[in-house]
This record gives structure tokens, sequence and C-alpha cells, in this order.
């Protein structure tokens, strides 16, 4: 049981709370371009392991390309796979991923409900430890270190409790 996402990272620096001496106001390095890459989040519902890809464009060939990397990091396994309904995840190239893989089981977050969905809580995770209030000067090197720590966390989600996915699976172990 896994689910989706897409985030997008700005050289620009976000804001937030931050310890300081009293009297020295902390600074921030703004960047005025708007340069930013983007990130496919995929959560691991069970284990909280994050599977991570940095893509120039979020479109439907990107994430056919995307989805045919999850398959193969869990071959042979029936999956079900939670989404929202971005545009980039209707089209010609994700129907043929999906008839080329039956294995693959699609489940559409309600529209407007981001709150459902658990990687958004990864996300915030890792703007918190990355990206708010940090001083680089270069996308790639925030965008390597944002996508270390997205490679290198667990995130434990209470997704599958709150919606009774382990109670009926202890049932029946």
């Amino acid at each position: 049981m896994l689910t989706e996402d897409e985030a997008s990272l700005y050289l620009q620096a976000t804001t937030q709370k931050v310890w300081a001496v009293q009297g020295q106001t902390p600074h921030v390095r703004v960047d005025p371009s708007r340069t930013k890459t983007n990130f496919y989040g995929t959560l691991n519902l069970q284990s909280g392991e994050e599977l991570v890809l940095r893509a120039d464009k979020l479109n439907s060939e990107t994430t056919a390309f995307y989805l045919q990397c999850i398959l193969a990091t869990y071959p042979d396994v029936p999956l079900l796979y939670f989404w929202d309904r971005a545009p980039w995840h209707r089209g010609p190239a994700i129907e043929r991923v999906l008839q080329a893989n039956p294995r693959l089981e699609i489940i559409a977050y309600p529209v407007a409900s981001p709150e459902l969905n658990p990687q958004e809580h990864v996300w915030k995770a890792a703007r918190r430890e990355v990206s708010h209030n940090h001083g680089h000067a270069q996308l790639d090197l925030l965008a390597a270190q944002f996508e270390t720590y997205l490679s290198n966390t667990r995130f434990a989600s209470a997704f599958l409790d709150t919606y009774g996915y382990n109670t009926i699976r202890a049932m029946f172990i």
C-alpha cells in the first residue's frame, strides 16, 4: 500500500520560526528567481520508506516513468496506490502503464482533500528539516539535500490504523 504526491522545491527560502540571540535579527537569504525543481514522492504506508524521483516537469509521461520505477522497486506483488487527481495522473501514457500492469491498482483521493494524503506530511517534514530558512545559493545542492533527507528517513503514518486496515489485517493473521 503506497501513497504518492508531487512537490516543487524553490531556491527561494521559505521561512519558519528560528531561535536567535535577543536583539539580533536572523537573516534568511532571498533568491529573486522562481527557479525550482520537482519531486515525485511515494510513501510505503507499512514500512515508512520513501521513494523519490527528482523531475524537471510534472506531466503524464514523467508520471508514467515514475510508475514504472515503482513497479520495478516492488516486483511481483500487487500494489494499491493512492494519489490525488492531478492532471498529470491521467492520459495515454498512464493508461498504457496501468493496462500493462494489472497488479497496480489506483485509488484517487477525493477532490480537494490533501489532508487525507500522508505524503503531504512527508513534504512538510522535509521542508522543515531542509528547505525552510536555508542558505543555499544553488538549487542542485538544496535539491540533493532534500532528496537525501527523503531517501534516508522513515516516515510513520497512522493512515492504515485510521482507516481500519491494521485492525482487519490482525484478525486474519
